[in-house]
């Protein structure tokens, strides 16, 4: 006769292999699904990757040859490495952007004395100024003002555009270049002023006369004024 025991053993076993013969619970562990290969356009696409980027793997590789083996030694000269790689970045893009080579801090710490160059150098010369006028004045002699004006404010765009390249696009108004950056105070200034007498004359409907346009020959005389200009 069973004891006590046994029976509790076999209502166990029993038990458990209800349990198991349910399929409710997974006793037994899947193997992991494999993983997929990549596509092969995506393996081209690495193997050309390190074909391009093996001659600078090299270059990198020769230059840490002549590093000390101490990590932080390494550490110091790649971080200035990197600086120096992205000054010279800064350089080309600012220089694409204005026109011109130029050091970070030389545009941050621009003294008086090279603002007063930057003025002087914006002036255009006097030949050219010259002639502009006589232009202009020839058509304020046959009492065309308006005309004279307008002149006067297409040959100051041409030479924004001289001075300036990166500042005069043909999408842009007079009002525009008025307020484009790069353009020393007074020039700006004597520029607004024609161009907002040629504005009204052509958008406004309101005629130029005589006084305007002598108020607006002065403006670009002083625009125009170089040291070469009295001789």
């Amino acid at each position: 006769m069973a004891g006590p025991d046994s029976q509790s053993d076999d209502r166990l076993a029993a038990a458990h292999d209800a349990l198991r013969s349910g399929g409710d619970i997974q006793f037994d562990m899947m193997p992991a699904p494999g993983r997929q290969p990549p596509p092969a356009w995506l393996k081209a696409l690495g193997e050309w990757l390190e074909e391009v980027l093996a001659p600078v793997g090299r270059f990198l590789h020769w230059i840490g040859s002549f590093m000390p083996d101490a990590p932080y030694a390494r550490i110091f000269l790649w971080t200035i490495i990197a600086a120096l790689a992205l000054l010279i970045l800064w350089i080309v893009v600012d220089r694409i952007r204005h026109g011109e080579w130029r050091l970070p801090q030389w545009r941050r710490r621009r003294t008086a004395q090279s603002m007063e160059a930057a003025e002087e150098d914006w002036t255009p010369d006097a030949a050219p100024a010259r002639a502009w006028l006589e232009e202009a004045d020839a058509l304020a002699g046959q009492g065309r003002y308006a005309e004279a004006v307008h002149h006067l404010l297409l040959r100051s765009v041409e030479d924004m555009a001289r001075r300036r390249p990166q500042i005069v696009r043909p999408a842009l108004t007079s009002r525009d270049l008025a307020r484009a950056p790069g353009i020393p105070s007074a020039p700006r200034r004597l520029f607004t002023e024609i161009a907002q007498a040629v504005e009204r004359s052509l958008f406004g409907g309101r005629p130029i006369d005589a006084t305007e346009w002598d108020r607006c020959r002065h403006a670009y005389a002083d625009f125009a004024q170089t040291r070469n200009w009295a001789a």
